[in-house]
């Protein structure tokens, strides 16, 4: 079995940047790709902030490398043909399908035969994605949970096509990671996600129609079912445009009503008002007030 040492991120937002420094910390070489030179930029700020503040939460005198070392260890480019040399990629594309599917067509002509793709997606299934490569066996999803360093379990998904390879090479790089892993079978959505954001737009729902305000339906789940996040806390944290994306794609891939996004969530999409990335979600992250 090939030995994973160079990893390709794709994608640059807060999860490609969370998934690029957790790989860094357990000594990889990163390859992160994004088409925005801007995007990288806040990578690397990204990456040196979050280092900080676990080096904190850890005990004195840790061994743990610091954000200099992280970022030697990580290459940033705008080119996707730098994936030439990855061993194993790992793609963090908005979830939107007109744009994954591009993506996967050229690194398909870039990178090694034997290279595994591992789609960290919310909800777009992974066999339509291995459709559009020519190496649908060698596709995998593995559905990471932010902040990635902190979360120690990855929901692995095979698609149709997915082999034995891909899976026991994905296997091998959450073990380098430190990480456990649950392998479930391909839907949209999947495990997470699929009960996930009916939980999301639910409380959302309830947000609107003024049955209670944030704080409180977030301290219901967190008080009286012992949940670390309610549901709109969580929302923030993941981003509310992807909230709503991941919704659109189960609405689309279901034909399900009950998966029709709560308007109030368009809305504060609309106003640019995405969460914790944005400062302004369900809650105010400068102001640390409830909206």
């Amino acid at each position: 079995m090939t030995i994973l040492k160079t990893i390709g991120v794709v994608g640059a937002g807060v999860m490609g940047a969370s998934v690029a420094q957790n790989l860094a910390q357990t000594g990889h070489q990163v390859l992160l790709v994004d088409n925005r030179n801007d995007a990288l930029e806040g990578a690397k700020n990204r990456i040196r902030n979050e280092t900080r503040l676990q080096r904190l939460l850890r005990q004195a005198g840790t061994s743990a490398p610091g954000a200099d070392t992280l970022l030697e260890r990580i290459t940033f480019s705008t080119e996707l043909e730098c994936l030439a040399s990855a061993d194993y990629v790992i793609e963090n594309v908005t979830e939107k399908w007109d744009i994954k599917r591009p993506v996967y067509e050229r690194i398909d002509r870039i990178c090694k035969a034997d290279a595994v793709f591992a789609a960290n997606t919310s909800c777009i299934p992974i066999t339509r994605i291995g459709s559009a490569t020519g190496r649908p066996e060698r596709v995998i999803g593995t559905h990471y949970m932010n902040p990635v360093p902190m979360k120690d379990t990855v929901e692995v998904i095979r698609g149709f096509h997915t082999g034995d390879a891909a899976i026991e090479a994905t296997k091998q790089l959450l073990t380098q990671l430190g990480k456990q892993w649950v392998i479930v079978n391909d839907s949209p959505g999947f495990v997470s996600n699929r009960v996930l954001m009916l939980t999301i737009n639910e409380a959302v729902y309830l947000l609107a129609e003024n049955v209670a305000g944030a704080e409180d339906v977030d301290r219901i789940f967190k008080s009286c079912f012992g949940h670390k996040m309610g549901p709109l806390e969580t929302a923030d944290l993941i981003g509310l445009d992807t909230i709503l994306l991941s919704l659109e794609v189960l609405f689309d891939s279901f034909k399900d009503s009950k998966y029709r996004p709560c308007p109030l969530l368009q809305k504060m999409v609309d106003a640019g008002n995405f969460g914790r990335k944005s400062g302004t979600g369900f809650y105010n992250y400068n102001l640390q007030n409830v909206r």
